[in-house]
């Protein structure tokens, strides 16, 4: 009695974790806007310029505009903008690291904006989990301050 049927505890945190922080966070940015076409912008635009936007584009922004809010603020919240920045410069710089080697071609507008959307969704999936690594870290545990 008392144990999880996977036999982890609260406190584990590991690599999947970590990937299926990435996987949600792909979901979110690559939802929101894409160069495929296939996006939250382009069925939105697609339908103001037709008939207008109704109901079920509002929901789904919303849906949208929540996920990002709950990323936005435990990025915010984990990594302080100091680290947001840090993370986004050590990301981008890593990138263009990956393009001079020759790993990746950066040749074209639409392989940048992938690079980009691929470089906030794992700087998002960072932030979503920082304190969790943290911990394991540095065995220190962050916790939010509350004004009473």
């Amino acid at each position: 009695m008392g144990k999880s049927s996977d036999n982890r505890s609260h406190a584990s945190f590991g690599f999947m974790d970590v990937l299926w922080r990435l996987l949600a966070s792909l979901v979110l940015v690559l939802a929101t806007y894409n160069p495929s076409g296939f996006s939250y912008v382009h069925w939105a635009a697609s339908a103001f310029s037709d008939q207008g936007l109704g109901a079920v584009h509002f929901f789904f922004g919303v849906i949208l505009l929540i996920g990002w809010t709950i990323f936005g603020v435990a990025t915010r919240n984990s990594l302080g903008t100091l680290g947001t920045l840090l993370g986004a410069a050590l990301i981008g710089t890593g990138v263009w690291l990956l393009s001079f080697l020759g790993v990746v071609q950066a040749d074209s507008a639409s392989a940048i904006t992938w690079l980009a959307l691929v470089s906030l969704a794992i700087l998002l999936a960072i932030g979503l989990s920082w304190s969790h690594i943290w911990r394991r870290l540095s065995g220190q545990l962050e916790v939010d301050e509350l004004n009473d």
